[in-house]
């Protein structure tokens, strides 16, 4: 029917004539209006509307120099089969030959256009709104005490409107008394609410107490923590021992003593737990009683399958804790079969996925895969979750000291090249140990001015800085407590690849209360030890931020 209507080329099949008709849309300037009220638009526009073909609306020819409606903008990014949508504007609040001029010359262009900027009100409003949280960022319910976090963190960031300065410039005698407790392992009480922490000596030394920890090995020009990645910082400083076997030997030496002297003292619960750090993982032992489970564990991540395939080879039983559990919850939903059924079904897939070629003759043209590389398909997945938190591998009861053997022995346990070659492993630990070194946490408060509806305001802030373990986190956060009315807010950086240490373990019986009065000697405050004792809840995730309003924590991971 289109090829009747003169001048009209439909699916601009006619480019000259489309062209023409543009022209003659903008040479119009209103003349070209048809008088007939019935069909408006010139005579090409005509003749297509009398055989009944579809057009789009012709735009007002007013708004290009008549005096009616403005010419609505047509929006090239609508669709053409929108539905009309309500104006904005009230119509009851126009006047009546204004809202009847907008009927007879509003198209389906400007209804496009008020669904565009609909649509772009929307994404306007999506950016300007704060970000959702994934799962791993979780906000918990409030609560009078913080989640245990068994992940190092690097870097504290306290803010108060109350100042910090109590926390700058002890004394001597202050300083003395502090590492004395620390020591001794002093039980220090305080009051509920302190008034002027300035000029409270329990309180400052048990700020002091809070910030000790120790180390194997230290060198005062690096920085053993963190290991992982830590080959850039490293890079230029002086290392003797990188090209001295000689060297070596003495460090792997010392640093196995010490090693072993930890591990006696977590056994007989005179070490709640400590840390192994190499340039590749990290190892977390804990001592019976801690974290819900009435056994010594011990947790590495993140591992390979290399490492895996070796603590195997020394008959070290472990188990995938992230791992097990998603298959676990697929066997729920039945959509996972038994280990026995998968691997059966496997090996006839094997079997069965060559038995074509010799139906055919052509089994001894083509060259079939060898036995490894069948071997590394179906070990696939176990290379997949190399150096990632499902890479987690925890260790049980007796086998946590054939780990220790294997660790001493392990030859790729220190880097043989670049910044760390040579360097031991680094041990951290709450308590001392033979070969230790005691070190402090760094501290410093700032006091800034922000602005405010009514001017400038103080800012008050404390920095904490080095490897902050659990044990410190909740002494701080405990001084901090009475020290600042029960008021803070604290900025948390952990050390990502501990952050997994958090997942919570298959307990095969309940913790008994007497395995943990066994730990009052091993030198944390009760209610530190209380805490730790936790079964963990935070997952692959570490506590982020923390807030303290009117002596009640709010915290997202």
């Amino acid at each position: 029917m289109a090829l009747l209507v003169p001048d009209y080329s439909p699916s601009f099949k006619r480019p000259p004539e489309k062209l023409r008709l543009r022209r003659k849309r903008s040479w119009s300037h209103g003349a070209a209006v048809s008088t007939s009220p019935e069909v408006p638009g010139p005579a090409p526009r005509r003749a297509a509307l009398t055989a009944g073909l579809p057009l789009r609306p012709f735009p007002a020819a007013a708004g290009r120099g008549g005096g009616g409606m403005p010419e609505a903008r047509r929006n090239p990014f609508a669709r053409l089969d929108n539905r009309s949508r309500p104006a904005a504007e009230n119509p009851a609040t126009q006047p009546r030959g204004q809202l009847q001029a907008a009927d007879r010359f509003l198209g389906s262009n400007q209804e496009n256009d008020l669904l565009w900027e609909e649509t772009l009100h929307e994404r306007t409003e999506l950016y300007q709104t704060p970000p959702v949280f994934s799962e791993s960022d979780t906000i918990l319910p409030k609560s009078t005490e913080l989640p245990v976090d068994w992940s190092i963190k690097t870097r504290l960031l306290f803010t108060s409107p109350q100042p910090f300065t109590w926390t700058d410039h002890l004394k001597a005698q202050e300083e003395a008394q502090g590492l004395f407790q620390h020591c001794r392992a002093t039980e220090v009480t305080l009051p509920q609410s302190i008034q002027e922490p300035k000029l409270s000596t329990e309180l400052r030394c048990a700020f002091q107490q809070s910030l000790v920890y120790w180390l194997h090995p230290a060198f005062s020009w690096l920085s053993l923590f963190p290991r992982i990645g830590a080959d850039r910082k490293m890079a230029g400083k002086t290392s003797p021992w990188s090209n001295d076997e000689n060297l070596q030997h003495v460090l792997m030496s010392d640093w196995s003593v010490s090693f072993t002297s930890l591990y006696n003292l977590l056994k007989t619960k005179l070490c709640p737990y400590f840390y192994v750090c190499t340039y590749q993982f990290t190892v977390l032992f804990r001592a019976a009683g801690l974290a819900g489970s009435d056994i010594i564990t011990a947790l590495i991540s993140p591992t390979t399958r290399g490492l895996r395939e070796a603590m195997k080879n020394e008959g070290i039983e472990f188990s995938l804790p992230l791992i097990e559990e998603n298959d676990h919850k697929k066997k729920a939903y039945g959509t996972s079969l038994g280990h026995g059924e998968e691997q059966a079904i496997s090996d006839e897939d094997d079997e069965e996925s060559f038995s074509w070629l010799e139906e055919m003759g052509v089994h001894d043209k083509i060259k079939k895969p060898d036995t490894l590389s069948i071997k590394m398909r179906k070990e696939k997945h176990e290379v997949q979750m190399d150096h990632r938190p499902e890479s987690v591998v925890l260790v049980k009861g007796t086998n946590t000291f054939t780990l220790l053997n294997f660790l001493i022995n392990c030859r790729s346990l220190v880097a043989t090249s670049g910044a760390q070659a040579g360097l031991p492993p680094t041990l951290l630990s709450p308590i001392a140990f033979r070969g230790a070194t005691m070190q402090m946490l760094k501290a410093r408060s700032i006091n800034v001015k922000t602005q405010a509806l009514a001017g400038y305001q103080d800012q008050f802030s404390l920095e904490i800085t080095g490897p902050i373990m659990p044990h410190a986190l909740h002494s701080i956060t405990r001084l901090l407590k009475l020290s600042q009315s029960g008021s803070f807010s604290a900025g948390l950086y952990p050390h990502e690849p501990t952050a997994v240490f958090n997942i919570c373990l298959s307990l095969d019986k309940v913790v008994d209360k007497e395995v943990n009065k066994e730990l009052a000697n091993c030198g944390l405050h009760p209610k530190t030890l209380e805490q730790l004792s936790q079964t963990p809840l935070l997952g692959k995730s570490s506590l982020r931020n923390v807030e303290m309003n009117n002596y009640t924590y709010n915290w997202r991971s």
